[in-house]
C-alpha cells in the first residue's frame, strides 16, 4: 500500500510519525513526573510545559522535514524523473547536477550515467543505421540472386502457407493454372502441389529433431501433372516451417522413359534377327557358299551376337545399379502407403520391421498403391495387409490379402499400366527397373495370397548420433598467431588438437579385435571447428560379435561397404597430422592405431593428451574419471543414442577437454610442458604416452 505513494509523501508520513512519537514521549514523561510529585496544584504548570514542548518538537520536526524534503526527497524525485526522461523519452539534453547538490556524488553519477546512455544510444543508432543499410543492400542482392537461381525455392510456414518464393518456383508450381491463380503469399502450397508426399516428408523431418536433416521427395503439381524433384529442410526449431527447393523433371522422366522404350525395342529388334542369322548359318550347307565367304559370314554373325549380348548385359547392369537410390525408412514407406490408400477409400493394415531400405520410397508408394487398387478391383480380396520384413542382406515387401489368386499374366497387365500422378510415359514396370527389383505372386503359409517385391539392400535402423554439419569454416586469428617452435613452451589455447575415439569388435587387439568405427574433430585456437570432422565406419575384416553390436549398434551389414582398417587409419593419420591427439583412455585407442604402423609405413608420433589424466590433475586421483563421470561433473549431456558411438563420444570428449583447458590454466598449467609434467605424477592411472 505505502509503496504506491510518492517518495515525498512517504517521507512526510515518516516525519509526522516521528513528531507524534516525540510528543507522545513528552506527554508520558510529564505525566510520570506529575504523578510522582504528588502536588495537585502543579498540574497546570505541567500542562503548559507539555503544550510548549509539543509545539517546539512539532516545529522542530516540521523544519527538519522541510529541509529534508527540499534538499533530499524532492531532488531525488526530480533526478528520477530526469533519468526516466532520458531512458524512455529519448531526451538527450545535459542533466542539471545542481538539483541534487546536497546528495553527494549521486547527481554527478546520474549525470554520467545519462551521458553514457545518450552516447550508447547514439552509437547504437549509428550502428543500426549502418547495419540497416548493409542488410538492405544484401537483401537486394539476395533477392536478385534468388530470383535468378535456376532452382525453385519456397519457404513455407508450419501450416504449409507460402512465405517466400522465387521466380522459378512460381513458374513451376503455377504452370497451367491460368491467370489469377498464380502463387501468392499466405496461400496454401497444397493448392499447387499434391499434399501427401509433402506432409509425409515434413512429419518425418519434425520427428527426427535434426536441424541439418533433409528429405528428398518426388511430387506432382495439381495442374498439369508436372513431376518435381524436391528437397525439404526445416527452417528452424519448433514450428518454424520449412524450405523447399524444386526442380521440374517431367521432361527428364519422359525422355528417360522414351530412351528406355527405344533401347528395349532396339535390343528386341536386334536379338531376333541375330538369333535367326546364327541359326541359318549353323544349318547352311558347307557348299552353299565359298569357304572363305562362309567363314567370314560366321565370324561376323558371331561378333554381332556377342555385341548384342554385351548390349543387353550393360542395360541390365544399369538397371541393377541401386547404390544411387536414397535410404527410406520402412515404417515411413508403410505409413505413406496406408495414408495414400486411406485417402482413396482403401483400408490397408501395415507392419514393418525397423529397417532402412535402399529405394525410392515415393515411387514405391505409387507403385504399391496401384497394385492395391487393382487387387480391390478384383472384387474377391479382403483383409489387405502390407508387411516389410528383413530377408538375408535385404528386405521383402509383401502385399497380401485373403481371396482370389493373381496370376503372372494378370500381374503383367497391371505392370503395363501407367502410374497415377507420375506424369506422362511412366509405366508401373519402369518403377521395378528403376529400383533394380522384380515382383511375383506367391502363396503364404497361412493361405493368404501375396505379391512379393524384394529390396536388395537394407539394414537395421540402429540409433546413430546426429550428423555434424559442414559449415563455413574460418578462424582469422590464424593470420597472426603467437606461435612457438618448442611444444613445451606452447600455450594450451594456441595448439591444434584432434580429439578422437574408436569403436571396435572387442577389447583385445592382440587377439584379433579391430576397429569398426573411427571419428575425430579438430580444435583450433581454443574452439572446435564445426566443419572439420572425420567420421567413418570401418570394415574390420572379421565378424562383429553380437555382444559388441549390443554396445555400439554396428552390424556386419553396416560395414560391408565401408573402407578397410588400413585405409581408414591412413586417412585418419592425414587428418591428425601436425596436431596433438586427445582421447579418453588413450592407450586403448592408440594400440589399435599403432598396430597398423608397420603395414602403412606411418608412425603415430604426435603428442598425446589423455582426458583421464587431465581430469586427475584437476579433480585428484580419488575421483572417478570415466567419461560419464567427467561429463557429469562438467555439466555435459551425452544423448543416450550417441553414447558408445565414435562420433558421439568424440564430441563429448572434445567438450570436456575445452572445459578442462581453462581449469588447468587456473591451476597454473597454461603451457603444454607444464601440463605434461603434471600428468606424469598421475602415471599410475594410465601409461604416459608422451
Amino acid at each position: 500500500m505505502l509503496s504506491r505513494l510518492s517518495l515525498r509523501l512517504r517521507v512526510l508520513l515518516i516525519f509526522a510519525g516521528a513528531a507524534a512519537a516525540v510528543i507522545g514521549a513528552q506527554a508520558v514523561g510529564l505525566w510520570v513526573g506529575y504523578s510522582r510529585l504528588g502536588d495537585p496544584g502543579a498540574a497546570q504548570g505541567f500542562v503548559q510545559a507539555g503544550i510548549l514542548a509539543g509545539f517546539a518538537a512539532l516545529g522542530l520536526m516540521a523544519g527538519i522535514w522541510y529541509l529534508f524534503d527540499l534538499n533530499v526527497a524532492k531532488p531525488i524525485e526530480t533526478l528520477a524523473g530526469s533519468l526516466r526522461a532520458r531512458a524512455h523519452a529519448d531526451v538527450s539534453a545535459e542533466m542539471d547536477a545542481a538539483i541534487a547538490r546536497y546528495l553527494g556524488d549521486l547527481a554527478p553519477a546520474a549525470a554520467a550515467a545519462a551521458r553514457s546512455l545518450t552516447e550508447t544510444r547514439s552509437a547504437l543508432a549509428e550502428a543500426v543505421a549502418r547495419e540497416t543499410l548493409r542488410l538492405g543492400s544484401e537483401k537486394a542482392r539476395l533477392e536478385a540472386l534468388l530470383s535468378d537461381v535456376p532452382a525453385g525455392v519456397i519457404l513455407c510456414s508450419s501450416d504449409h502457407a507460402l512465405v517466400f518464393y522465387n521466380s522459378p518456383a512460381a513458374d513451376v508450381i503455377g504452370a497451367g493454372r491460368g491467370a489469377g491463380l498464380e502463387p501468392g503469399l499466405d496461400r496454401k502450397l497444397f493448392d499447387y502441389i499434391h499434399a501427401a508426399p509433402l506432409r509425409h516428408a515434413y512429419d518425418r523431418l519434425k520427428a527426427t529433431a535434426d536441424p541439418d536433416a533433409v528429405s528428398d521427395i518426388l511430387c506432382t503439381t495439381v495442374a498439369g501433372a508436372r513431376v518435381l524433384a524436391a528437397r525439404m529442410r526445416l527452417a528452424g526449431e519448433g514450428d518454424a516451417g520449412y524450405v523447399l527447393t524444386l526442380r521440374d523433371i517431367t521432361g527428364d522422366m519422359a525422355a528417360e522413359a522414351r530412351r528406355e522404350a527405344m533401347l528395349a525395342e532396339t535390343l528386341d529388334n536386334l536379338r531376333r534377327p541375330t538369333a535367326t542369322l546364327a541359326t541359318l548359318i549353323e544349318v547352311l550347307p558347307e557348299d552353299a557358299l565359298p569357304a572363305p565367304m562362309q567363314g567370314a559370314l560366321k565370324a561376323e554373325v558371331t561378333r554381332l551376337s556377342q555385341a548384342v549380348t554385351r548390349f543387353g548385359a550393360a542395360r541390365e547392369e544399369g538397371h541393377g545399379e541401386a547404390s544411387s537410390l536414397p535410404q527410406t525408412r520402412a515404417s515411413d514407406l508403410a505409413e505413406g502407403l496406408v495414408a495414400r490408400l486411406a485417402a482413396e477409400g482403401v483400408t490397408v493394415t501395415a507392419k514393418a520391421d525397423d529397417l532402412l531400405l535402399r529405394c525410392n520410397g515415393f515411387e514405391l508408394i505409387g507403385f504399391l498403391s496401384l497394385l492395391a487398387r487393382k487387387v480391390v478391383e478384383t472384387g474377391v480380396a479382403e483383409d489387405i495387409r502390407l508387411t516389410i520384413e528383413e530377408e538375408d542382406t535385404g528386405a521383402a515387401i509383401r502385399l497380401s490379402w485373403r481371396g482370389g489368386r493373381v496370376g503372372v499374366g494378370k500381374l503383367d497387365d497391371w505392370l503395363a499400366e501407367p502410374l497415377d500422378g507420375d506424369g506422362p510415359h511412366r509405366l508401373a514396370q519402369s518403377v521395378l527397373a528403376a529400383q533394380a527389383t522384380e515382383i511375383w505372386p506367391e502363396l503364404l503359409a497361412d493361405g493368404r495370397q501375396a505379391l512379393c517385391l524384394p529390396i536388395r539392400q537394407a539394414r537395421r535402423a540402429v540409433a546413430r548420433p546426429q550428423p555434424v554439419a559442414r559449415k563455413v569454416v574460418y578462424d582469422f586469428e590464424l593470420l597472426s598467431p603467437a606461435r612457438t617452435d618448442r611444444l613445451a613452451e606452447a600455450r594450451l589455447d594456441r595448439l591444434t588438437y584432434v580429439v578422437f575415439d574408436s569403436e571396435t569388435t572387442g577389447l583385445n587387439p592382440r587377439q584379433g579385435d579391430e576397429i569398426v568405427q573411427l571419428a575425430a574433430v579438430r580444435i583450433v585456437n581454443g574452439r572446435r571447428v564445426d566443419g572439420e570432422v572425420f567420421d567413418t565406419l570401418v570394415n574390420p575384416g572379421r565378424t562383429i560379435p553380437a555382444v559388441s553390436t549390443a554396445v555400439h549398434g554396428i552390424t556386419d551389414a553396416m560395414v560391408a561397404d565401408a573402407p578397410a582398417v588400413a585405409d581408414a587409419v591412413r586417412r585418419f593419420h592425414k587428418f591428425a597430422e601436425g596436431a596433438v591427439l586427445v582421447a579418453h583412455n588413450a592407450p586403448f585407442d592408440m594400440e589399435f592405431l599403432r598396430r597398423q604402423e608397420p603395414a602403412l609405413g606411418l608412425s603415430f608420433d604426435m603428442p598425446v593428451l589423455d582426458t583421464v589424466l587431465l581430469s586427475a590433475v584437476v579433480y585428484g586421483q580419488h575421483e572417478v574419471h570415466s567419461l560419464d563421470a567427467l561429463t557429469h561433473r562438467l555439466g555435459i549431456t551425452i544423448p543416450e543414442e550417441s553414447r558408445h558411438t565414435a562420433i558421439g563420444d568424440t564430441l563429448a570428449t572434445a567438450e570436456a577437454f575445452l572445459k578442462l583447458l581453462p581449469m588447468l590454466s587456473g591451476r597454473g598449467h597454461a603451457t603444454f610442458g607444464s601440463v605434461l609434467s603434471e600428468v606424469r605424477k598421475h602415471g599410475r592411472l594410465l601409461k604416459d604416452l608422451n
